[in-house]
């Protein structure tokens, strides 16, 4: 039976979006401080916490699990003046993309202040430590070095096919070690990566009605790679 002949299934797509609650946390070596310093709310060692890590080490499911459990406000990080002139709010805070070009200085600095007079958190995530990041306000810079500091590296093979199986198993799906294993060694080294060779692996599957195979893997990666929008069937 030639390729054409085959039926296809045209998935629906879904907006499948990753799922942030601490269950679907996975932790190994690469995530364990940071991790545990979330659990660990509200006995912090300092006002400030601040996640360190590159793109898609994990900051943002972190910090999601963080501001669901403590009812956090979410501040942009280039507008928090504005926003405290706003609503004097007590806290908890979090602040993205701390270590931005644009960061309001002056806005975190009596961001920061707020937290320590009513006894709240701030955390912040960022790609870079705080003591690189464009900082002009003395004052801020020393709020910043007494701030507790809490690097992610970049995810391990045991964290990335932790996430790859958890996402197969969240949409029902069976795949077996091996390709599991072939994906993490072929991926780009993020969790980003990892959600998305699952997303496209699902839809291949689907449009072709087959199992998901190291086969189906190795074309679907090879098409990540090339550049190519979908895999073509």
């Amino acid at each position: 039976m030639n390729r054409e002949s085959v039926p296809q299934q045209l998935p629906l797509d879904l907006g499948a979006s990753p799922a942030y609650s601490r269950d679907d946390l996975v932790v190994t070596e690469a995530n364990i401080a940071a991790a545990s310093m979330i659990d660990r709310w509200p006995d912090w060692p300092a006002p400030v916490v601040v996640l360190v890590g590159p793109p898609g080490s994990g900051k943002s499911h972190l910090s999601a699990i963080w501001r669901e459990t403590t009812h956090a406000s979410q501040i942009d990080a280039a507008s928090i003046e504005t926003r405290l002139a706003q609503v004097r709010e007590a806290g908890p805070w979090l602040v993205d993309d701390a270590d931005a070009p644009d960061l309001d200085q002056t806005g975190l600095f009596h961001l920061i202040n707020l937290a320590r007079q009513h006894g709240s958190h701030i955390l912040l995530t960022a790609r870079r430590f705080p003591a690189s990041w464009e900082v002009s306000l003395p004052d801020l810079m020393s709020r910043l070095k007494a701030a507790s500091v809490i690097e992610l590296r970049e995810p391990d093979d045991a964290l990335l096919a932790g996430v790859i199986a958890k996402l197969f198993a969240d949409r029902q799906i069976e795949v077996e070690p091996h390709v599991v294993s072939y994906i993490v060694r072929r991926i780009e080294r993020s969790l980003a990566a990892a959600i998305d060779v699952v997303d496209r692996l699902d839809y291949a599957a689907l449009s072709s009605r087959s199992r998901i195979t190291r086969a189906l893997a190795a074309q679907v990666i090879t098409s990540v790679d090339e550049g190519q929008g979908e895999l073509p069937l």
